[in-house]
């Protein structure tokens, strides 16, 4: 399979469970419900636009890349606590979908991040992946 299909895989699987994680976080009431998470909405507009209309071009792995790096960090922030009650999920009743969103969330992103930087690396250097 070619890097750039992996990484259109991934990058999609990234944008699903990144929504599931902000949904199931303003159910658990981590995050406020309303406008504020429309701005999460714009990003997740913008990385789908890079990954399905813009495949081989170095704006596209650029803001996947930097989109990737962000949504790694996202395990990382909620394993340190933040977004956390006591050290658990508020009141989780569904706590395995939230850890399991978390942590799948986390190595998409990261195989995103590595494949967007190859295709960056390899677009510099005039191949094509």
């Amino acid at each position: 399979m070619k890097p750039v299909h992996v990484l259109t895989i991934t990058a999609l699987l990234s944008v699903l469970l990144g929504s599931f994680h902000l949904a199931d976080d303003v159910v658990l009431r981590i995050e406020p419900g309303g406008s504020s998470n429309y701005i999460g909405i714009v990003i997740t507009a913008v990385y789908l636009y890079a990954v399905l209309m813009l495949p081989n071009r170095r704006s596209a792995h650029a803001i996947v890349l930097l989109f990737s790096i962000g949504g790694a960090g996202v395990p990382y922030l909620h394993m340190q606590g933040v977004g956390m009650v006591g050290g658990r999920a508020a009141n989780s009743t569904h706590m395995f979908f939230w850890v399991w969103t978390i942590m799948a969330l986390g190595m998409t992103t990261i195989v995103s991040a590595v494949l967007a930087a190859n295709g960056l690396w390899n677009l510099r250097h005039g191949r094509r992946p």
